[in-house]
């Protein structure tokens, strides 16, 4: 039998609290990945509301669109932009009222110039387009019209008729470029001396009256091959710009005027035609460019 409690001595039992720590559950009972998971839901909701307002819209709805999200201008008018100021409401990324593509702006009396000609990517004044030089499709015309014109009085030659082979037309930054090259068979000039054959003479005057009517400058090259002289007085540079020179008088003879010239040049060996074999013969050349 226990024993009575003793007078006096009211205490409370003691209160234990025991934790129980649970591991591995974390990201289960977590909510870190619903606002992830939310993020998500949100932009592929915007993503196809984006692909909606693509499909179902026009170019110009679009551009009204993009005007509405993007406000960089307050509009002071219909149709136009700005404020008042030098240029009369208007500045020079204004909306303007005339036709145009939806990617252009600007106000037409600002940056349109005067004496402009073409649409709006080929407007330019007379002066910038003759600074330009011409386009690629003038010089491919160009190009053809001097070919066909000497191409077709070499072959109407009887003696110059194999030689039409020998006669290459390449248009060149810095314009078009006539190459007159030798082959195992015929050369241009004499073996080791500037004195041009009589075949080459009849081609440079095909050429000569081909040209004499242009007004483009002339620069002349000569090539030789990679064949080393004995001779210490006769090497290939001297070589070289001696029968440009040659060629530069010929041309002179049948009517090229002197002031057309704007050099002429003897590279020796140094531009092969034929990379891979220095000594071929066709390396052996005269190069007439025609600026432009």
């Amino acid at each position: 039998m226990a024993s009575p409690a003793k007078k006096g001595a009211n205490i409370p039992p003691p209160i234990i609290v025991k934790k129980i720590v649970v591991e591995g559950g974390g990201g289960h009972h977590g909510g870190a990945w619903k606002v992830a998971y939310a993020d998500f839901v949100t932009a592929m909701m915007a993503f196809f509301l984006l692909l909606w307002l693509l499909g179902a819209t026009n170019e110009q709805q679009r551009k009204g669109i993009a005007d509405y999200f993007s406000p960089t201008l307050v509009k002071m008018r219909e149709q136009s932009a700005g404020s008042n100021g030098m240029f009369g409401g208007d500045s020079l990324v204004s909306a303007d009222n005339y036709p145009n593509r939806a990617s252009q702006t600007g106000t037409r009396a600002i940056t349109v110039p005067r004496d402009t000609v073409g649409g709006p990517r080929e407007g330019a004044t007379a002066e910038r387009k003759l600074a330009q030089g011409p386009s690629a499709e003038e010089k491919a015309k160009r190009l053809a019209g001097l070919r066909e014109r000497i191409t077709r009085k070499v072959e109407a030659n009887g003696a110059l008729r194999q030689l039409a082979n020998q006669i290459r037309f390449v248009q060149t930054a810095e314009g078009i470029r006539i190459d007159l090259v030798d082959d195992a068979d015929f050369s241009m000039f004499r073996l080791g001396t500037t004195v041009l054959v009589p075949e080459a003479v009849e081609v440079l005057r095909i050429i000569a009256d081909a040209v004499k009517a242009d007004t483009a400058a002339l620069t002349i090259r000569g090539h030789t091959d990679a064949l080393r002289w004995r001779s210490q007085v006769i090497n290939n540079w001297s070589l070289s710009s001696g029968r440009a020179e040659a060629t530069r008088q010929a041309l002179m003879r049948f009517g090229v005027v002197e002031a057309r010239f704007r050099r002429i040049e003897g590279v020796a060996d140094r531009e092969p035609l034929i990379a891979q074999d220095p000594r071929d013969p066709r390396n052996r050349r005269i190069s007439i460019t025609l600026g432009g």
